[in-house]
């Protein structure tokens, strides 16, 4: 049988740029080893399979598969999958667009703005809120897994630590983007980078291209097949978790724009919805474009 594909840029809203995501709609009948083979063939950082809702209330149920490994929950995907069924769903017509998507993590909310019939933007509020679940490795072991000297982990008050909101990233600060261009995983000193299950490093630093963005950073996960992403929500997401042990940000609503994949010539641009009361996060969000680039066939 023929499965319909395509795919999109997210965190973008140029083509050719941001970060790539393969969206295979009519997913039904395939099993758990052919959705990972078919993410391994696409060999982007995730590929999404769309089939019909458990509750009809939703919009669709996805499933996230980076080339070595099932996902419970992704930021990209979860963008550019809203702003794809958005388009389709009102024939890439001017509007405004809400629904539910179930991800293994739980029901996600989105909110679409269709703009026209390649791009879109959405934005979607964490079904989890960020905290941390464990300590960093010392600074020598990090810098090491990331070949870069002591010296250059740290930035003002923030430290390395391991956060996740439903997805874990260690959270890696350096003291500007000459360390951050720097950065390399090294695997033979990657047993320093956690969770041991899905070792992750996202790193950071304030020093931006735009002076309008908060931060800048690169995300390596090579054990999940993924080299360097592009642009990574989930990660994103964790990090509002260092922000709010670091930064302290007053009470009312924040919108920072973090910056990646910059240094892959892949610019991307997250936005982080931060509502934080008594000094505590009460709900946050990622958001971000997505353009249309592709679509196609799978004969499968």
């Amino acid at each position: 049988m023929t499965r319909r594909f395509f795919t999109l840029d997210v965190f973008t809203a140029s083509a050719l740029a941001g970060n790539p995501l393969a969206v295979v709609l009519d997913s039904e009948g395939l099993n758990d080893h052919a959705m990972q083979a078919i993410a391994r063939e696409f060999n982007l950082s995730e590929t999404v399979f769309v089939s019909p809702p458990v509750d009809a209330r939703s919009r669709a149920s996805l499933r996230i598969f980076t080339p070595g490994r099932e996902l419970p929950f992704a930021g990209h995907p979860t963008v550019g999958t809203a702003v794809l069924l958005s388009i389709r769903d009102h024939s890439g017509q001017h509007g405004h667009v809400a629904f539910d998507l179930e991800e293994k993590i739980g029901l996600v909310p989105c909110s679409v703005e269709v703009i026209n019939d390649g791009l879109g933007r959405a934005v979607f509020t964490l079904p989890r809120l960020p905290e941390m679940i464990g300590d960093a490795a010392h600074d020598l072991a990090l810098a090491q897994a990331i070949s870069l000297k002591p010296g250059d982990i740290g930035l003002g008050r923030h430290r390395p630590g391991v956060f996740s909101a439903g997805v874990g990233f260690t959270t890696i600060p350096v003291r500007g983007r000459d360390a951050l261009a720097r950065a390399r995983p090294d695997i033979a000193h990657w047993s320093g980078i956690k969770p041991a299950d899905h070792a992750n490093a996202f790193v950071y630093t304030s020093e931006t291209s735009d002076a309008g963005h908060a931060y800048r950073a690169r995300m390596f996960a090579p054990g999940l097949g993924v080299g360097e992403d592009p642009a990574t929500g989930s990660a994103v997401a964790a990090f509002a978790g260092a922000i709010m042990a670091f930064d302290a940000p007053d009470d009312g609503e924040h919108r920072l724009t973090i910056e990646q994949g910059y240094e892959m010539g892949r610019p991307s641009q997250i936005d982080l919805h931060l509502t934080v009361s008594g000094g505590e996060l009460v709900k946050a969000a990622i958001g971000g474009s997505a353009v249309l680039v592709s679509e196609g066939q799978l004969h499968l």
